[in-house]
């Protein structure tokens, strides 16, 4: 049985995601609730241990990109940018107009980075 290609990678993109929601959600919560940083501080942190991953795994192994890294890694940033962005705004909304535990609020704002990301990266970042 052949699997269409953009459920492989919709796949291993899911596989490479939960390491990178773990990760970063790892980071977060040690920022957070070890060394009492700020929420922001802590959410930049987490999603730049989250980016890094992200970009080894899903280039080499998700899109099987071949691609000069230089080129790649511009349009992976861009991306991870307006990504990051969309997931700051959400949670913005999350800590100002609910009493959800912040964590809680972080976890839930990965939501919202999520797909964007998944369908950009696809059709721009590595596209083959």
């Amino acid at each position: 049985m052949k699997i269409n290609k953009s459920i492989l990678q919709m796949l291993k993109y899911g596989i490479v995601g939960v390491s990178n929601t773990l990760l970063t959600a790892i980071v977060i919560w040690i920022m957070l609730k070890k060394l009492n940083t700020s929420d922001y501080f802590a959410n930049i942190t987490g999603y730049i241990v989250g980016l890094t991953n992200s970009f080894i795994w899903n280039r080499k192994w998700t899109f099987e990109s071949k691609s000069k890294v230089r080129s790649t890694i511009v349009k992976f940033i861009a991306i991870f940018v307006i990504s990051y962005l969309f997931q700051l705004g959400a949670l913005y909304l999350l800590l100002h107009y609910t009493t959800i535990d912040s964590y809680i609020c972080q976890l839930m704002s990965i939501v919202a980075y999520t797909g964007s990301n998944f369908f950009l990266n696809k059709y721009y970042t590595f596209k083959a």
